[in-house]
């Protein structure tokens, strides 16, 4: 019969071992890891702008080549101004707090679309997204939620395009110009609301009031950091 001590010995060596393995793999994986961490924001930018609509079977060769060949990734500060010689993979969120990547859709020299990551608490999880707007700078493109842990048939389905479409075409500005944060309704928009307010209204997703609050406070806060950008554009566009 073997003692105590060997147990533990035994045991001890399992678990360095195993530790060991596990630290190595970990090592060995991490390119790829970051590989299909960058391949899914991309595939979401080119989502939340609605450029994989005419393709939804694309493959990822196909992905990676419209991104290439439609997005520009710049940086823009707290002032609206875009930052040169800065890429968003260069932002450090501990230090570069007051800039903010910004992802421009172009075609043949004419910007149709500006996209940028939005994210914040829902009921039970951080949720993660992006938002597109027209090249008004205040007509929602489009929007993703692609990763969260909200529960399954209920908050989860923010990710589902029923729920993501209803944001297309909403506004973030009132005919006065002033900032109106997109609101997630308690059930559905009331159909009797003046269109003014409906204009940035969605429907909710029943059993999910929290989840759709959380959507609300983030949503607001982020888009509040692009304001000054977005007023630029809005005073380009005249």
């Amino acid at each position: 019969m073997h003692s105590n001590r060997y147990t533990m010995i035994f045991a001890l060596v399992v678990c360095v071992s195993c530790s060991v393995l596990l630290a190595i793999a970990a090592e060995s994986l991490k390119p790829s890891i970051q590989q299909n961490m960058r391949f899914d924001v991309q595939r979401n930018i080119l989502k939340a702008m609605g450029l994989l609509k005419n393709v939804p079977d694309a493959g990822r060769p196909e992905i990676e080549t419209i991104y290439r060949e439609r997005i520009e990734e710049k940086v823009v500060d707290a002032q609206g101004n875009i930052v040169t010689g800065k890429k968003p993979a260069d932002l450090d969120p501990r230090t570069d707090t007051e800039l903010y990547p910004v992802y421009v859709n172009t075609v043949n020299d004419r910007v149709t679309a500006y996209c940028f990551p939005v994210s914040g608490k829902g009921l039970w999880s951080t949720i993660y997204g992006y938002i597109a707007l027209e090249n008004d700078g205040e007509t929602v493109k489009g929007i993703t939620f692609y990763k969260h842990g909200e529960t399954p048939g209920l908050g989860g389905e923010i990710e589902k395009e029923w729920f993501t479409e209803n944001f297309e075409g909403k506004k973030l500005f009132d005919p006065e110009g002033k900032f109106t944060p997109l609101m997630v309704a308690k059930g559905r928009v009331n159909e009797f609301l003046p269109q003014e307010k409906k204009n940035h209204m969605v429907d909710g997703i029943s059993g999910a009031t929290l989840t759709g609050r959380g959507i609300n406070i983030f949503l607001e806060k982020d888009i509040e950091k692009y304001l000054p950008f977005l007023n630029r554009i809005r005073n380009s566009n005249g």
